[in-house]
């Protein structure tokens, strides 16, 4: 991932199944979690009015690759790496912060969308340049 910024899971009881490792749905909040630190980081919500949130969810795929337990600390990344007209594909690492053993990947397609017109709509040309800028993407090769 062209960034270096993570947070960090500490997994708790709470996340387990009863396999006693982290259930899939709890890994899919953690992808959510990393995702929304992603858009405060960049000044792209205030993390406060929900209606300007601006994305909604199109398309997620996971893969798993390694059981995460109960004190086991998770590192996510998110980055975005593909901009279309509408759609932002992010992309996303679930790694043990200890040993860095790789638990999951995963990618969503995320759409701009307008929650008071109930509507997709253009990424705004903000946040465009914030995460070109961010992510070292060529504006003009989306």
């Amino acid at each position: 991932m062209a960034n270096s910024d993570f947070i960090l899971i500490p997994i708790r009881y709470a996340d387990l199944d009863p396999q006693w490792h982290a259930n899939n749905a709890r890994i899919l909040g953690f992808i959510e979690q990393a995702r929304l630190e992603y858009l405060l980081r960049l000044g792209l919500w205030d993390g406060k009015d929900f209606h300007a949130l601006g994305l909604i969810v199109a398309d997620v795929h996971m893969t798993y690759r390694a059981q995460i337990h109960l004190g086991q600390t998770v590192r996510v990344r998110a980055q975005v790496s593909r901009m279309g007209n509408k759609s932002l594909r992010f992309d996303y690492l679930l790694e043990d912060a200890e040993t860095g053993e790789l638990f999951a990947s995963a990618d969503t397609v995320m759409v701009t969308y307008d929650y008071r017109l109930h509507q997709s709509v253009p990424i705004w040309d903000e946040w465009r340049q914030k995460i070109a800028a961010y992510e070292g993407i060529p504006l003009r090769e989306q």
